[in-house]
Parts: structure tokens; sequence; C-alpha cells
């Protein structure tokens, strides 16, 4: 069974979207923390430090997520979207419709 492309497209292009919006959205929470301690006391620059750390986190996990996205859209132009890179078997539309990015069908990403 052939993989739906226009509907992998569609998925592709929205979890892009999704992706640099969040990006977007969480740049003043990776933001460097100011060391004043007229403006923050300790244990609130302490406290901001670590959400900083989380937003980072958080960043790092999201480019991973454009590079794989990247990668499925290389593979949608070769035409190997939708196929198993491990066992060749088609990936379920259902697996692609919750991860577009999904490389391997279920039993080999196991």
């Amino acid at each position: 069974m052939e993989p739906d492309l226009d509907a992998a497209r569609r998925r592709l292009d929205e979890k892009k979207t999704e992706l640099e919006a969040m990006s977007v959205m969480t740049k003043d929470a990776r933001a460097p923390v100011a060391l004043d301690q007229q403006s923050l006391g300790r244990l609130s620059r302490m406290d901001a430090m670590q959400q900083q750390k989380m937003a980072e986190a958080q960043e790092r996990a999201r480019q991973r997520d454009m590079v794989r996205l990247e990668m499925a859209e290389r593979r949608l132009a070769t035409g190997e979207y939708g196929w198993c890179a491990d066992c060749g078997e088609p990936i379920p539309d259902r697996r692609l419709a919750i991860d577009p990015m999904a490389e391997r069908c279920v039993r080999c990403a196991s």
C-alpha cells in the first residue's frame, strides 16, 4: 500500500511550521539570565537559570526534529518516504500521521 504523499507533505509542512513557531516563541526563555542582584534575588535567579536550561534543552530537541523533518522531505523527494529504512516494508499511514518523520515501521523501531 503506497503512502498518501499529499497528506505526508501537508503533515511535514504543518510540523515544520509548528517547530519554527515554538522556536520563535521560546527565544526569550533561552536568553542569558541577568546576574544583577538588585533585580532578582539569588533563588529567583537560580530558578530563572534552571528554566533557561530547560528551554535550551527543548530547543535542542526541536532542532533534532528539524533535522529529522529535512530527512523526511528528502525521502519524500526521492520516493523513499513511507517505506521502512530497515526492512523495506511500507510504514502504515496511521504511524506516519502520528510521526510524519518516522523512517522505520513499528516492528523495526522497537
